[in-house]
């Protein structure tokens, strides 16, 4: 089996044009059709949907296309094993939690596209559990997670602690939650605007709530901390935030922040992953740096910020 085919295959499913798929790969149109179609007789089976705009794999063409993907990733893994100082190339499958990815993640994927230009980042979003389980399925190479402290991180991985992360309560003005340190109870009685099953804030909360025996009203799941914050603005429940994202939110001066006695909660931010290929070192090296950068950066300037206030 010749990779050239496999690779031309890929880049068509990937772009949807054969005519895109020619220049990326800097092949005529035509070169391009044959080593599809030379996949395609060694198979013994049609790859494409021809008659679909754009271009779309058949069924079996799918399964082909997850196969190839894996094949071309191995052969970079085997290239960078004989040339571990190369420029890193192939794909690069990171994790990200959407808080993540609201607050710090511009400034890492910057650095990595500058430092590795011929690195291709797939960024896939996700809750904590959930991305956990994809790196140990290697179905991406390292994933940032937000846990609560008292969640143990899966065994066989590298794990890395970036940062702390504290997590605040906010309730809207309009509530008229005495300014004095509340309990949980007295928060019990009040709907919750929060993120899905899965974030690591809610899962605590919730932990909390029932071990001390209280109704938990989820009234609204939204995604997003900006969303949350202006539904909670309006008057539609409590809610769950960072310092920094309230710091940053328009709707910060409508917003009462709770200090809430039996709920003294944060959440630490981890990188992991699992054995990583000779290629991908470095650039997951780079990518730990830029977030504890960001990450510290962050926490300063908001301490800066409270220090004036």
């Amino acid at each position: 089996m010749n990779t050239r085919d496999l690779q031309a295959f890929v880049a068509v499913v990937e772009s949807g044009s054969m005519v895109r798929a020619s220049e990326k790969l800097f092949l005529t149109q035509p070169g391009l059709t044959r080593r599809v179609q030379n996949l395609e007789t060694m198979l013994g089976i049609e790859l494409l949907d021809r008659q679909s705009k754009p271009l779309k794999p058949t069924a079996a063409g799918n399964e082909v296309y997850g196969l190839a993907r894996t094949v071309l990733r191995a052969v970079d893994d085997l290239m960078s094993v004989a040339s571990p100082d190369s420029e890193p190339t192939g794909e690069f499958k990171i994790g990200v939690p959407p808080f993540l990815s609201e607050l710090a993640l511009e400034q890492p994927i910057d650095r990595l596209r500058s430092a590795f230009p011929n690195l291709t980042l797939r960024v896939t979003a996700g809750w904590s559990p959930g991305l956990l389980q994809i790196v140990e399925q290697a179905k991406v190479d390292a994933a940032v997670v937000l846990l609560p402290e008292s969640v143990p991180l899966p065994e066989g991985l590298t794990s890395t602690l970036l940062a702390y992360k504290p997590t605040v309560v906010v309730a809207p003005r309009s509530f008229g939650i005495v300014d004095e340190p509340a309990t949980l109870a007295t928060l019990s009685g009040y709907p919750w605007v929060l993120n899905q099953d899965g974030c690591g804030m809610r899962s605590a909360l919730s932990r909390a709530m029932a071990a001390a025996g209280l109704p938990f009203n989820v009234a609204v799941e939204a995604f997003g901390s900006e969303l949350q914050l202006s539904l909670v603005t309006r008057g539609l429940g409590v809610g769950l935030a960072t310092p920094e994202v309230l710091a940053r939110s328009p709707h910060r001066e409508a917003l009462q922040v709770i200090d809430v006695q039996d709920f003294r909660n944060g959440l630490n931010v981890w990188l992991v992953h699992g054995a990583l290929p000779g290629r991908l070192v470095r650039p997951v090296e780079l990518m730990r740096d830029a977030l504890v950068e960001k990450l510290e950066k962050d926490a300063a300037c908001l301490a800066l910020a409270h220090s004036v206030g």
